[in-house]
């Protein structure tokens, strides 16, 4: 990796082309400039002209917002997938060339994707286009943080490439997705609505619960899948504003990938790196929001004292220190959880932080804390055979680690949760919940419901 200042672009590449002059060999390099407040939605709304890849993120706190378009480089692993995420991923570091005077979170080289929930549930042409796992360098990569803007431009040069031609294309991708656009986005509606055998999955519930109390398990989490169609392609751009609007103290994310779009907006975040300081937090316990205050409030309470609740967040809190005490030292977790609250239902959070030592990565501790009793069960092993085995779903990318990570150490993953998977006119929306010894079908199926919520409401088109 090499860091150069005071440098235009154009000199940066002809110094680059210049340096591989006795070799045909690839190169990569990534440049990155402060850029003036633009609005990133627009961006990416703009960026359906390139027919290129559009990727998009904002963390819970609205203080971190990206697009990314194109791929430049893309990382695929299946076999041994964190080994080699991980290998591959530095190798890259090392053979590239990375001008990033800022050193801020999301400059520099920056790679953005996800990863299958589970590699031994057969795929389905569902998630045809969603490999094992998958790690995308943009083309143009554009981000927010905090109140500073910065643009990355990230390009494959060799001895044969002609400067004047580079800068050309980078100009030309740039001026596509900063122009002024005041057209109206088209509305949609949903036309069709089917739930996947609720009965039967509410049937399996209570096997679940029945394998729980025989001692095969302590927790199981169990997902389903409701279908939609809608009237006309859904438009991506509008359903993220929508998401940004009415789902605060969410991360909202969109994955293209082909002509699908995964997309959502989730509470959940797996783990957070800035340097060597981690974060991870623990979400589990569910309970609705009441329609006012101090319906609000006794519902929170109740949710604190809840027994059923309580149990399955300790799950995630004891999990999440096991998994990350090889791998981190000063680890620090509050004795009692407080209370997560979102649009349409509020959790038990417990957050965790700690000192990641200089010989790990963020793939370490995404390995060792995938799935989380949140997603899969306790214990982890059975929990994932028991899903395995008799849930009726391909969960693909659906409550796996999605998220970011770039050349500065800077890192961030979340469990894909509150989710859907686009294809254009149709839609696959995901939902679970945590099935414990005294869990009940039913209600299960009302929790299941309403994790549903955030995303049919973007769909029908409401505003609130």
């Amino acid at each position: 990796m090499i860091e150069t200042k005071d440098i235009s672009l154009e000199s940066f590449i002809s110094k680059i082309i210049t340096k591989n002059d006795r070799t045909d060999e690839q190169t990569l390099i990534s440049w990155t400039e402060k850029l003036n407040k633009v609005n990133l939605l627009s961006v990416f709304q703009n960026a359906l002209q390139t027919n290129k890849q559009r990727l998009y993120w904002k963390n819970s706190a609205n203080t971190f917002e990206f697009v990314g378009i194109g791929s430049v480089h893309t990382i695929i692993a299946e076999d041994v997938m964190y080994d080699m995420l991980k290998k591959e991923w530095q190798q890259l570091l090392e053979k590239s060339i990375i001008h990033d005077p800022f050193q801020h979170p999301g400059t520099g080289l920056t790679a953005i994707g996800g990863m299958t929930f589970d590699p031994l549930i057969k795929q389905t042409k569902l998630w045809e286009n969603f490999p094992e796992s998958q790690l995308t360098i943009p083309e143009l990569f554009i981000v927010r943080s905090n109140h500073d803007y910065f643009i990355t431009v990230n390009k494959y040069v060799s001895n044969k490439s002609e400067i004047d031609k580079v800068i050309k294309e980078i100009e030309l991708l740039k001026s596509t997705v900063f122009h002024s656009d005041n057209s109206k986005v088209t509305q949609h509606k949903i036309n069709y609505k089917l739930e996947i055998e609720p009965e039967q999955w509410k049937r399996t519930v209570q096997y679940a619960v029945d394998t729980i109390k025989q001692g095969h398990a302590r927790k199981i989490v169990l997902a389903r899948e409701m279908k939609l169609t809608l009237n006309r392609e859904a438009n991506i751009a509008s359903l993220l504003e929508k998401l940004n609007n009415t789902q605060e103290n969410s991360y909202v994310f969109a994955f293209e990938n082909g002509d699908d779009c995964f997309i959502g907006a989730t509470p959940e975040r797996l783990v957070q790196i800035n340097g060597d300081k981690l974060l991870s937090t623990c979400l589990a316990g569910t309970a609705p929001r009441g329609r006012k205050v101090e319906e609000d409030e006794k519902i929170g309470q109740t949710l604190l004292n809840d027994e059923k609740n309580r149990e399955e967040h300790d799950y995630v809190v004891k999990m999440i220190h096991e998994g990350i005490t090889h791998y981190c030292e000063d680890i620090h977790i509050p004795k009692e959880p407080i209370l997560y609250p979102l649009k349409n239902l509020q959790h038990l959070y417990t957050p965790v932080s700690a000192t990641l030592k200089s010989t790990n990565s963020v793939f370490d501790i995404i390995q060792s804390l995938h799935p989380t009793p949140a997603l899969g069960g306790v214990p982890k092993e059975k929990s994932l055979a028991f899903i395995r085995e008799h849930e009726q779903l391909d969960r693909g990318w659906y409550g796996a680690p999605i998220g970011w990570l770039d050349s500065n150490d800077n890192s961030e993953f979340v469990v894909a949760i509150r989710s859907g998977l686009i294809k254009g006119k149709d839609v696959s929306l995901f939902a679970g919940c945590g099935v414990m010894k005294d869990s009940d079908p039913q209600m299960e199926y009302e929790e299941t419901n309403i994790k549903f919520l955030p995303m049919l409401r973007v769909l029908e088109d409401h505003d609130e």
